[in-house]
């Protein structure tokens, strides 16, 4: 038996979902910038309050480790962990990049290798590429966008490209015949509860005390410009 609590905050995406035993039972999902920190344990509560389940009744807490957004890992990244030591209750992650290809497959009918991308700074993406079995052909990485991009691969097979960092790269690969595209697919946390179970059961958990989200890159402040 297990009742496991996924959590997704990698992007402007807040998500919660709720699993008993590998069924979704219930989630929730905000798509509002900046709204993490505000409504993520209320929506945590909500939740388990119309499924009338009490927090204690956890197996585990499974996240969205990254890469994605700094200031939303560190969110999603203290409140798992905090739930999770109030509970004595082990913590399972899962690439939110992986996440995304557990959904894209869903509708992925003809078999396409799938590309999932999240928007980094200016031409760069977060990305990877992993057959239709989700068997990982490229490891997570920041890409810069250009011509040559993913060129080596789409000269093998078709690809289906997905994710908020699409929309800048289509224009240049959507010259490709192997490129596809697919609009709306955003990380969620159903598909990290789906993804968490075989971790759950193969007793796959990170250590509460080292476990830092994946952030891929180093977080950089600026300084604000004066103005005379």
């Amino acid at each position: 038996m297990s009742l496991i609590l996924s959590i997704e905050t990698a992007t402007k995406v807040c998500s919660i979902a709720l699993h008993e035993n590998g069924t979704l039972i219930g989630s929730q999902e905000l798509r509002v910038d900046k709204s993490h920190s505000k409504f993520l344990a209320p929506m945590i509560r909500d939740l388990f309050l119309k499924l009338r389940k009490e927090m204690k009744e956890l197996s585990a807490v499974a996240l969205s480790k990254g890469p994605g957004s700094y200031t939303g890992l560190r969110i999603g990244s203290s409140t798992a962990k905090g739930i999770c030591y109030a509970l004595d209750i082990p913590l399972i992650t899962v690439n939110t990049l992986l996440s995304m290809c557990y959904l894209a497959n869903q509708v992925n009918d003809n078999g396409f290798h799938l590309c999932p991308m999240l928007d980094a700074r200016r031409m760069e993406v977060y990305a990877l590429i992993v057959d239709k079995d989700l068997k990982i052909l490229q490891d997570t990485k920041a890409v810069v966008m250009e011509e040559s991009s993913f060129k080596n691969y789409l000269d093998r097979f078709p690809i289906l490209f997905f994710g908020d960092g699409m929309y800048k790269s289509k224009e240049i690969l959507e010259k490709h015949p192997n490129a596809h595209f697919r609009e709306n697919i955003s990380p969620l946390a159903k598909a990290i509860g789906y993804l968490a179970l075989e971790k759950y059961q193969n007793k796959d958990f990170e250590n509460l005390e080292d476990f830092e989200p994946f952030y891929l890159k180093d977080f950089i402040t600026t300084i604000p410009k004066k103005f005379f």
